[in-house]
């Protein structure tokens, strides 16, 4: 099964990097919170970003970015299955140390670069 990681990182603010791999690079979202943290209801919605794809290195990397981008460290690995993916986004499951459930990533906006990421943990 292909892997995902969830990273915290400090730059150019605090958000957290959801990255699934898939076809030889790591296809990239940034999301506004942390979704690891106890949610108030069964299921949480972020508002999330999808930023360019990145190399598979960061599946295992921790600490300094290039270019004074900050650092990152690992909040939550494992692997995901791929349910549906559609024009305006896909459906996936997540089986890992710290997030198991079903999350929907989902296109807000026309211009494809705003989005929303669901998640109902198991």
């Amino acid at each position: 099964m292909p892997r995902f990681v969830l990273l915290t990182h400090d730059h150019p603010f605090l958000h957290w990097d959801l990255m699934l791999e898939a076809g030889g690079t790591l296809k990239t979202w940034r999301l506004m919170e942390d979704p690891t943290q106890p949610a108030t209801s069964a299921e949480i919605t972020i508002s999330a970003e999808q930023l360019p794809d990145h190399r598979l290195h960061y599946l295992d990397y921790e600490g300094a970015v290039s270019n004074n981008r900050g650092s990152v460290t690992r909040r939550a690995s494992g692997e995901y299955r791929l349910i549906e993916e559609r024009d305006n986004g896909l459906d996936f499951e997540l089986r890992g140390d710290r997030l198991n459930g079903a999350a929907t990533l989902a296109r807000t906006n026309a211009d494809k670069s705003d989005w929303s990421f669901r998640y109902r943990a198991d």
